[in-house]
């Protein structure tokens, strides 16, 4: 491992005081006791003003007063059908002592007691009382408050409907002003001196957000991008498609499009902006700090649309940030995206797959869109073949501000690179001064779990022998309030350590970094033609990648680069660049797509790279598998149908399925929970998913089973926190999935699914005892390729080219604990909605298959002969 030099300084140690005041209402002064002589002629005088007779609303009492030349500020007190009590609190100071009483009126046991009249008592209270009639007048004032609630509460009327003064006419009490009720201004309730707290608390905050907006404003202004305004906006103007390349953090992002907005670009409102990014945390964390600088409510002026959400406002919204994904199905309901006048790809260097379908469809449209603007943002070098691909456009390049960062490498190769990273963290908390943050890049949620456990039971033991720590993850399925947490100030005197996946390569921008920690490895999808499998691997990163990462350090000062890898690793086993999605990854749902929207030579379709042949070929077979084509490659109307859901088509093809299809009617609503969780699987449990499972079922064989059950008790307790909590399962989670549960229900409804789906269930009757069958049918139907039999050495996945790949079931699924510590008998077949390599090849969320029958019933062109082949070679 490299040396870190010791650094040392001055600590600093700063204590902060919060007083938080307890209440803001005037306070009441409680002067000591009456003796019984006066208490008796304060009751006396009293009388002439109560009324015999009292009328009064059962929710409210109002108290009134003796006219004088001054009068006192009273309150209207609020009650309810039961008994409220009001609560008076004094100070009294008697000789030497201190006390403070409280009474509750309405309620013997809680009255106050008073003293008696001869003892001595030096009333000090907030503010000085000039006479002993004033200090009268209150007496006898509180006392006729009491009484009045005493009455009140007692229901003392005779007759409620009447109300009459002592010795006068039974109507007369109306042009009494002793009668009167006097009313107090909220303001005027206020003693003086409080008042003038108030207004100080109410400026200082006035001056607090002044500060705050002034701040953001001087912080745009800093940004490398503004001092190159004029000149983007005039280049934005003149040229129909420019190519923007800036580092993360010189303003592309989060400034162009302000200052688009205040050059005119939406019309007054009437057109919007749209700036895509490849990843919802960004989109929603982006979205959320212009809306800040814009000094606008989220949702507003400035929205945001990820998959399921959908925070913009009609006809109000004029930045619209949103994921790539989600601008290219606006395609299929204005195929010219006339609602624009300006469209920024933003993040293009990572080559998401919805990017580069999306840069093709935008290539297409801009001849008929003359006046439409579009802007392709990147952070890397490799701007020429994006102005290559659009016909050789100018690239505006925007000048960072990155300080030195110095590059370690390990002399040898790490075996273990998260406990390399762990050691690191604490070489650089121990040795290095303050301030000074790590950002550590680690591969998926569960290495950033793992890692953050062990840093927080490394540090409970280590005490106050050390600095303090705050250790803040970041991830795609993290709840949002927790995401934010990361862009909070460190406190002084500690260290934030960032565990984050690769969004904070360009997408995000956290202050503070000093030190990068990066193992060099992330997570990709992986696409095989041959067998049609997708897998989750972790492999190496690419130069680029590795340079964004050392990048991060250098943003407010000199940093440290500390990379869990050889120096010869770099040059000599990196890619230069990242592959570009499209040629990784299924398909389906793009062809799928493209061919709804009429795009009927998928060879010829404008693309930065091209997929190879086998990709195309197989996505096709499985849209043809699924009924989305028919046998000459034309979209069927169940094709069209898919193309309404914002899922993929597998999952599309459940719901059809469990609407429509004879053997399967009547749980559409049970697949439409299911698929809504598997959604949101890898933040649900908190802790481990067994524990959970335990709790919410004795006896579950299947993890889609599981889930399903989860959602109905959740809803049965009327979509409780508190039950979540008790079973161990995220609550916000649980929200999401609501949410695009509501989203896919809607869908269903458009296309007709509900109603045929409701009039199965009146046909059909009473099908308890079969839903779980149904709904394993449905699965089979969407997931054919995603099957696998047991064999003599354990699981093998199916398929006419698949060659037997061995897997194993996860760990997480209920599958492995029913098999390894149940002993139950394993299922002979298996759906999986997951396949991953880690160490070995593992399949997550299983599916029991328990009838072989099942397979041809379903899906015929594939399991009939699969199984009867196979049948016979066992039989040879």
């Amino acid at each position: 491992m490299s040396s870190i030099t010791s650094e040392t300084g001055k600590r600093r140690v700063k204590r902060t005081y919060e007083v938080t005041r307890q209440n803001d209402n005037a306070v009441r002064i409680e002067p000591s006791s009456l003796g019984e002589e006066e208490d008796k002629e304060a009751k006396d005088k009293n009388s002439a003003l109560q009324l015999k007779r009292s009328r009064y609303d059962p929710n409210k009492v109002f108290s009134n007063t003796n006219q004088g030349p001054e009068k006192n500020n009273l309150k209207g007190e609020q009650l309810g059908s039961q008994k409220k009590s009001s609560k008076y609190d004094e100070k009294i100071t008697s000789n030497n002592e201190l006390t403070t009483k409280k009474g509750l009126l309405g309620d013997s046991e809680n009255e106050t007691k008073y003293a008696s009249s001869n003892s001595k008592f030096n009333v000090e209270v907030t503010h000085k009382i000039k006479n002993a009639k004033e200090i009268d007048k209150i007496n006898r004032q509180r006392m006729w408050e009491e009484q009045q609630l005493r009455n009140a509460m007692a229901g003392q009327s005779d007759h409620p409907d009447d109300i009459t003064l002592e010795g006068s006419d039974k109507y007369d009490y109306v042009f009494d002003t002793d009668a009167m009720i006097d009313y107090t201004n909220e303001e005027d309730d206020l003693l003086p001196e409080e008042k003038l707290q108030y207004e100080a608390r109410l400026a200082q905050a006035l001056e607090t957000e002044e500060k705050r907006i002034l701040t953001i404003q001087e912080a745009r202004k800093l940004l490398p991008v503004h001092q190159y305004k004029d000149e983007l906006l005039q280049e934005i103007k003149k040229n129909q498609v420019l190519i923007i390349m800036g580092e993360t953090g010189s303003g592309k992002t989060t400034q162009l499009p302000q200052y688009l907005v205040e050059d005119g670009f939406t019309d007054q409102g009437k057109l919007q902006i749209a700036i895509t990014q490849p990843r919802r945390v960004a989109a929603t964390s982006v979205a959320a700090r212009v809306a800040d600088e814009m000094n606008v409510v989220l949702g507003k002026e400035v929205g945001y649309q990820i998959r399921f959400e959908d925070k913009t406002t009609p006809n109000k919204t004029v930045l619209k940030y949103m994921t790539d994904g989600m601008l290219l199905r606006e395609f299929l309901t204005d195929s010219k995206l006339s609602k624009y006048s300006c469209i920024m790809i933003d993040e293009a260097h990572e080559r998401t797959l919805a990017t580069d379908i999306l840069i093709g469809l935008l290539k297409d449209i801009l001849p008929q869109r003359p006046t439409l603007k579009l802007l392709i943002s990147s952070a890397t070098m490799n701007a020429k073949k994006f102005s290559e691909f659009f016909d050789n456009c100018p690239i505006f390049n925007v000048p960072g501000r990155r300080y030195p960062v110095d590059i370690h490498y390990t002399l040898q190769p790490e075996a273990n690179y998260i406990h390399a990273a762990i050691t690191t963290i604490f070489q650089i908390h121990t040795t290095q001064s303050l301030p000074g943050d790590i950002l550590v890049f680690l591969t998926g949620q569960e290495e950033i779990e793992r890692t953050k456990t062990k840093l927080e039971e490394i540090m409970s033991k280590l005490g106050s022998r050390t600095k303090q720590m705050i250790i803040t993850p970041i991830y795609a399925n993290l709840p949002q309030e927790q995401q934010l947490k990361i862009f909070q100030p460190t406190p002084e005197n500690c260290r934030k350590v960032v565990l984050a996946t690769n969004i904070a390569e360009t997408s995000l921008t956290i202050d503070g970094i000093r030190y990068v920690i990066d193992p060099g490895f992330v997570k990709e999808n992986s696409y095989v033609p041959s067998t049609g499998m997708t897998q989750l691997l972790t492999v190496p990163c690419s130069r680029a990648s590795v340079d964004q990462r050392a990048g991060r350090a250098g943003r407010v000062g000199p940093g440290k680069c500390f990379r869990i890898f050889t120096k010869w690793s770099y040059l000599h086993e990196l890619e230069l660049m990242p592959k570009p999605e499209i040629t990784r990854t299924n398909l389906s749902n793009t062809v799928l797509l493209l061919l709804s929207l009429g795009v009927t030579d998928l060879i010829k379709f404008p693309l930065m790279d091209k997929p190879s042949i086998p990709t195309l070929r197989k996505s096709l077979e499985n849209l043809y598998i699924l009924g989305a084509l028919n046998s000459k490659g034309t979209i069927t109307r169940l094709g069209k149908m898919m193309c309404e859901f914002p899922c993929e088509p597998e999952f599309a093809k459940v719901l059809y399925t469990a609407a429509t299809h004879e053997q399967c009617q009547g749980v559409l609503e049970e697949c439409l929970t299911i698929v809504s969780m598997l959604h949101e699987t890898p933040s649900l449990f908190i802790g481990q998913k067994r524990d959970a499972a335990a709790s919410v079922l004795s006896e579950v064989e299947s993890d889609h089973i599981l889930y399903l059950e989860i959602f109905n008790q959740w809803r049965n307790s009327k979509f409780s926190r508190s039950w979540c909590q008790d079973h161990k399962i995220q609550f916000k989670t649980m929200l999401r999935v609501r949410n695009i549960r509501n989203q896919l229900f809607r869908c269903s409804e458009k296309v007709g699914l509900v109603e045929k789906n409701d009039q199965a269930r009146m046909k059909i009757g009473n099908i308890a005892g079969y839903i779980n069958a149904r709904i394993t049918r449905c699965f089979i139907s969407g997931f054919p390729m995603n099957i696998v039999q047991l064999g003599p050495t354990g699981y093998q996945t199916m398929g006419r080219s698949s060659g037997g790949l061995n897997v194993s079931v996860h760990p997480t699924s209920i599958l492995f604990v029913n098999h390894k510590e149940k002993a139950q008998r394993p299922s002979k077949y298996v759906l999986y909605q997951q396949l991953m390599l880690t160490s070995k090849e593992f399949i997550r969320d299983c599916l029991v298959i328990p009838k072989e029958e099942w397979l041809i019933d379903m899906v015929p062109q594939i399991f009939k002969d699969l199984i009867d082949d196979k049948t016979n070679r066992g039989r040879r």
